[in-house]
């Protein structure tokens, strides 16, 4: 429009207070649509740069996460055994004879002659008793024999008599029969009667208590005046004797073991108190069952014992060379216990988890010995978690410098 159309339209001139006029309105859109593309543009921006944000954070969220999802274990590989270690079993020394000394007659101690500790030879005095009942019992047995013998001579005269006068008819045979009893009763109870006193004389020879064999006094249980029952139902021992040279060895071989020992074999015996001393012996018996109740065999070592070092009845420890178990060592602490059993975690190439069902043949304390289910170039995961599961992914941490100066 024109400034005549807007004076005929009665609108005012475009004109401001300060007397300049005002732009045009085109050039007004032309603005506001430049500050609207402005704006737009802004929003675009902030509204970019929120996705870019979410993505980024959402990617750093998923690696996070994958990152804390990782488990990281430690595995070690298994030792080759050298297949020629020693199976170490308790055992006890006993004296290679062993015997409680009893008395076989009644009566009193008179006099011992031998204390503990003492060494003695077979044959030697250990005591003597007083047996005042079995004296008289000899006096009267002697008394008695006399008396029969006294008879028999007396029977045996009349028999002959009688058998001179049989052959002249003057007794009858009845008689002469009669006679012959007589003498041969006479001379049974004479042989009753000798019986009877050497019965007498050899318990009257059990007042001197003797050794039976070479050996030491373990044990002396009675002194001066004691009374001294015959037997060993219900009376105690006088005396133990032992023969420490040389001695007996007995252990109890679970039946895991009981396949690698035979007789001949030689073992090492060793004592606490003696540290640093070996004392070779060899095993003389073996058992011809498993005990039930322990299910182990029992085994017998002959040990020669010279200088007395060794004593009956000390504990020690047997090594018994063992050759025939499995020869893979794993450290102890990498054993899992599951419902399906005793198992082991290994880790493969790919840092898969493969639960592996194993068989423990010996334990060593710190480590074991397997018998199957893992192979010398597995990875073994040691100190596994209890949520381990078979198809894991775990990363496998290297040791560092220092674990390895420590291992």
């Amino acid at each position: 429009m024109t400034e005549k159309t807007h004076a005929s339209l009665a609108i005012p001139a475009r004109d401001t207070e300060d007397g300049h006029a005002l732009p045009p309105r085109h050039q007004e859109w032309k603005r506001a649509k430049i500050a609207i593309w402005i704006v737009l543009v802004l929003l675009a921006l902030g509204a970019l740069r929120t996705v870019v944000a979410d993505i980024l954070q959402n990617r750093s969220v998923a690696e996070t996460t994958q990152q804390n999802a990782l488990q990281y274990v430690n595995v070690v590989t298994p030792k080759q055994a050298d297949g020629s270690g020693n199976t170490l079993l308790p055992g006890t020394l006993r004296g290679y004879v062993e015997s409680p000394i009893f008395a076989r007659a009644t009566g009193y101690l008179l006099h011992w002659y031998v204390d503990i500790g003492a060494h003695v030879k077979a044959g030697q005095l250990l005591a003597d008793l007083d047996t005042p009942e079995i004296d008289q019992e000899l006096q009267q047995a002697k008394a008695q024999r006399d008396q029969i013998n006294s008879s028999l001579g007396l029977a045996k005269s009349s028999y002959e008599r009688w058998q001179q006068l049989r052959t002249r008819d003057a007794v009858s045979q009845q008689e002469l029969d009669e006679r012959q009893s007589t003498y041969t009763q006479d001379v049974a109870n004479l042989a009753a009667a000798d019986a009877n006193v050497r019965r007498l004389n050899q318990l009257e020879s059990f007042k001197r208590i003797v050794a039976p064999f070479d050996g030491v006094v373990t044990q002396r249980n009675v002194d001066v005046g004691d009374l001294i029952d015959a037997g060993s139902g219900t009376s105690r021992a006088l005396f133990a004797l032992a023969q420490s040279d040389p001695l007996r060895v007995y252990v109890q071989m679970p039946q895991a073991y009981s396949q690698n020992v035979k007789v001949g074999q030689e073992v090492v015996v060793t004592q606490a108190e003696l540290p640093g001393k070996q004392f070779h012996g060899t095993i003389t018996h073996i058992a011809g069952a498993i005990d039930v109740p322990t299910r182990s065999l029992q085994i017998e070592v002959r040990l020669p014992n010279a200088d007395g070092a060794l004593r009956p009845g000390a504990y020690v420890q047997v090594a018994v060379p063992s050759t025939t178990h499995a020869n893979i060592l794993v450290p102890g602490n990498a054993l899992l216990f599951r419902a399906q059993g005793t198992q082991m975690a290994v880790v493969d190439s790919n840092g898969i988890v493969h639960l592996r069902k194993v068989v423990i043949a010996q334990d060593l304390g710190n480590t074991l010995e397997v018998e199957s289910g893992i192979e010398p170039t597995d990875k073994i995961i040691i100190n596994p978690s209890d949520s381990i599961a078979d198809g894991d992914h775990v990363q496998v941490q290297q040791p560092s410098a220092t674990n390895k100066g420590a291992a």
